[in-house]
């Protein structure tokens, strides 16, 4: 590391940068370990949305081994129940602390720019593209991002120099999404109190109590985030005295209650290589195109076996919550939730209420419906997610800014990790799956080889081809392909991961274990 004095700015010269330090960051800190990177992390802690994004009582949507690192396992991984955020926070901050990533981190240290200090900006911007185009390598000896770091929120701005970025900003938090209004009936008309999910995620336990007790609620948002929300304002307001919360809902989603269906385990049916067969995937082949397109009806036939499920264990039909689409649709986008246990105990209890609707505006006393209905509120609170992409375009300069998305909405991320068009910059975070935290690592695994010169990117013509076929096949999917979610065939991205990797695919001691075994982050682990 170096200090050199360009354009008035003492610059720090420095190799590899990584901008976050939630759950990605440290995972590719953790890889990269032998170039000793600068992770700036904006707060003072480590842990993403697990420390600053929870509520008191949100907890894991899956089991701990289902959510857990190659090599770091839960210390009491069969335990069966949820993890609570804070027993999330503690697993993350103890692999931090094992790997001795927390060196390589600077806290309070917030990116507030990035400037593109390439020698050949030309041959990024995708205009007049040359098919057979390298990428390059991403250590190449030049620097070419220039990083502004504001400390602990003061006016002095420290400027770097890195032959090479990694953005794990992560898609929720920090920026809401606050829906718009028409002129007149926004926020500013209500008399009550607006806040978004973000606001009340940093209150502790006390004070949520305080400002959700006998209020009359209104939560906007089916969603996970929603659905704990008004669970939360429920239990606030047991009694006599305590008002129902009432939830706004624009699009109905599947949830299960537990990861049993009729008695069979959950990952029979979509996280095995047999069970994945029979959804599409990009580069099938035509074979592969014709299984998928004979085994269509088998597919639609598990949706089905699942919906039944879960209309007779759920009072989903009884209280209109039972959604239009299939459940495929909802797994393929990453949009299933787990109930929690008590929530229709509290709507049996008339605690909590629904209201289906398509628009919805603010009024003096309220919330005002297209059917001319009103609901009265205290407080409304916004469960309705964050601008995840604002906050890497608030950073990054233009071309690149403009070029972040396809018309889609959706990052073309190659191997869900590297924008062909952006150069010597990385995005790890960017991509969902069953288990993000699986997904992250492994793309730190297959970055870091690359960082290595272990194997070679194709072209940006290949690449931005291959980006392109998988947004195809989430389009073909489902309705909300916009979430960039790879479940119906994250054991073939995986795959290919492997392949470039020059591991073996297959992971598993036996062929019946390969086929009908659920793939886990434990299957990844490195073999020396």
């Amino acid at each position: 590391m170096s200090m050199i004095n360009e354009n008035n700015h003492p610059k720090i010269v420095s190799k590899i940068a990584i901008i976050g330090g939630g759950v990605s960051g440290i995972a590719i800190a953790k890889q990269l370990s032998h170039h000793n990177p600068i992770v700036f992390e904006a707060t003072n802690s480590i842990g993403g949305v697990w420390k600053h994004c929870t509520y008191n009582s949100t907890k894991l949507q899956s089991h701990r081994r289902d959510y857990e690192f190659t090599d770091f396992p839960w210390p009491n991984r069969d335990n069966p129940d949820f993890p609570t955020h804070v027993e999330v926070l503690d697993y993350l901050r103890s692999y931090a602390k094992h790997f001795d990533v927390i060196k390589n981190i600077r806290f309070n240290s917030k990116v507030v720019e990035l400037r593109f200090n390439g020698s050949n900006p030309h041959k990024f911007g995708g205009v007049g593209l040359p098919h057979d185009l390298d990428y390059g390598n991403l250590l190449s000896g030049e620097s070419m991002w220039d990083v502004a770091v504001q400390t602990n929120d003061s006016d002095n701005i420290q400027w770097y120099s890195f032959e090479f970025v990694v953005l794990c900003l992560g898609k929720n938090g920090d920026i809401p999404k606050i829906p718009m209004f028409p002129r007149k009936k926004g926020l500013e008309v209500f008399k009550g109190k607006v806040m978004h999910s973000l606001d009340y995620s940093k209150l502790d336990q006390d004070d949520a109590n305080q400002l959700l007790k006998n209020k009359k609620v209104v939560v906007v948002g089916f969603k996970k985030s929603g659905i704990d929300l008004a669970l939360e304002c429920a239990q606030a307001n047991q009694g006599i005295e305590g008002k129902a919360c009432t939830m706004v809902i624009r699009t109905l989603h599947w949830t299960v209650p537990h990861y049993w269906i009729w008695g069979l385990p959950f990952f029979l049916f979509y996280s095995t290589r047999f069970a994945q067969l029979f959804h599409e995937r990009p580069n099938q082949g035509l074979l592969r195109a014709l299984l998928c397109y004979i085994f269509s009806p088998m597919r639609l036939g598990i949706s089905k076996f699942i919906e039944s499920y879960l209309l007779w264990k759920l009072p989903l039909e009884k209280y209109g919550l039972k959604p239009e689409h299939p459940f495929v649709e909802d797994y393929a986008a990453c949009q299933m939730a787990i109930m929690p246990e008590n929530f229709f105990n509290e709507v049996e209890k008339g605690k909590i209420l629904f209201k289906k609707t398509s628009k919805w505006w603010f009024c003096n006393e309220g919330i005002e419906f297209e059917d001319n209905t009103k609901v009265e509120a205290d407080l409304v609170i916004l469960a309705t997610g964050f601008e995840g992409k604002k906050k890497v375009k608030t950073i990054l300069p233009e071309p690149f800014c403009s070029l972040l998305e396809c018309p889609s909405g959706l990052m073309p991320l190659y191997r869900g990790t590297i924008h062909p068009l952006i150069p010597n910059m990385a995005f790890v975070g960017y991509v969902e799956s069953v288990s993000n935290l699986h997904s992250s690592e492994i793309r730190s695994i297959w970055l870091a080889g690359l960082v290595d010169e272990k194997f070679k990117l194709p072209t940006i013509e290949s690449m931005l081809s291959q980006t392109l076929k998988e947004i195809e096949v989430m389009k073909r999917s489902t309705r909300f392909y916009k979430r960039h979610c790879i479940s119906t065939y994250s054991i073939n991205h995986s795959d290919e991961i492997c392949n470039d990797l020059g591991w073996s695919s297959w992971r598993k001691k036996n062929w019946i274990s390969e086929a009908f075994g659920p793939y886990s982050s434990q299957d990844y682990e490195k073999k020396d």
